[in-house]
């Protein structure tokens, strides 16, 4: 007999991996492939309806977003989407520490790679700038069957999120944005300091393999505020998707391809979604005089700020983000209920 993860013959009991499936079609008809890593046998023994730490387990899958496809780790089974975006330099793996810690059995955390940035795809008749990537995003949400959703963003992704809220303020439950740019902008000082930067890590750059970590490291060093939080192995982890003379010319087609005109456009007045606006104390580039002013645009945006921490705060403070994370999104869906016009309402 075959007992969720046991087999029983002649008295005898053998454990068993059972096989996840390789895909899913979504009712949408779109298929996801999942790439799951199996579970450690304790995982099998309680069956249950009741949510348990030990029985979260993190999935690969691949969306198809129109002419490629996009890259998504989900963390969680609860009923309120969060919407994890990356910023430029860094990947997916940013929320490695943030997203676990979350209560997953409270929401589910999808972590995107960006179009053409981490493990998504880069085909070369797609935009990289700002209004390309939320676009892409809110189809990557369509395929997930996600509706409306907390959307979360560092730097490049703040802004990504920020465009979708307000261009499209139905999909969104809430709005975080970590060390946004200034209001009305797109390129940030960190892509200013990435051109100088160019001026003495380029040629190094394209000489190696690894050469993109010589010309993104110093970016991403200046992202933290204590050197411990980005050793050298981790500028390694963040450059790999940018091996070789051809992986350095795609990390400048996309520091290219982020422009303020995606921003321009952007009316912080039909932002619908409770937001917040969280900064690292000591982020060399998201001023303090910009946060406020891109708070004080947003009907009832709050301001927050993270002691000791410099742009990268899921590096720094993992811990403290997933805190308050755990405390925004319930308080999105309570917000959304009392929004809500009663039954029989005229």
């Amino acid at each position: 007999t075959v007992d969720g993860g046991r087999w029983t013959a002649a008295g005898r009991t053998v454990r068993f991996r059972p096989r996840p499936p390789a895909s899913v079609t979504t009712t949408t008809g779109i298929p996801l492939g999942i790439r799951r890593p199996l579970l450690p046998y304790s995982a099998y023994r309680l069956p249950s309806t009741v949510y348990r730490p030990g029985l979260s387990f993190r999935d690969h899958i691949r969306i198809p977003v129109g002419p490629g496809e996009l890259h998504a780790e989900r963390f969680g089974f609860g009923d309120h989407p969060l919407v994890l975006l990356h910023g430029f330099g860094t990947s997916s793996f940013l929320w490695r520490h943030v997203a676990p810690a979350l209560p997953l059995g409270q929401v589910t955390a999808w972590a995107l790679d960006l179009m053409g940035h981490g493990e998504s795809d880069r085909p070369p008749e797609r935009e990289f700038g700002i209004a390309a990537q939320a676009s892409c995003v809110e189809q990557a949400m369509t395929a997930l069957r996600i509706g409306r959703a907390t959307l979360v963003g560092v730097d490049l992704g703040a802004a990504v999120a920020l465009r979708l809220a307000a261009t499209r303020p139905a999909r969104a439950y809430g709005l975080v944005l970590i060390s946004p740019p200034a209001p009305g902008k797109g390129r940030g000082d960190d892509l200013a300091e990435l051109g100088r930067l160019a001026a003495t890590h380029l040629f190094e750059a394209t000489r190696g393999m690894l050469g993109a970590a010589a010309w993104l490291g110093p970016l991403l060093e200046k992202s933290v505020a204590s050197a411990e939080a980005m050793p050298p192995k981790l500028v390694t982890r963040y450059s790999a998707p940018f091996v070789g003379a051809d992986g350095v010319r795609h990390l400048q087609a996309l520091a290219n391809a982020v422009s303020d005109d995606d921003m321009s456009d952007v009316d912080l007045a039909k932002v619908a979604a409770r937001t917040l606006v969280l900064r690292g104390e000591r982020d060399s580039w998201c001023s303090p005089g910009d946060a406020t002013r891109l708070a004080t645009a947003i009907r009832d945006a709050e301001l927050r700020t993270v002691p000791t921490a410099g742009r990268l705060v899921p590096e720094e403070a993992p811990e403290a983000l997933a805190a308050l994370l755990a405390e925004w999104a319930p308080a999105m869906r309570v917000t959304e209920r009392l929004r809500e016009k009663p039954k029989g309402a005229g």
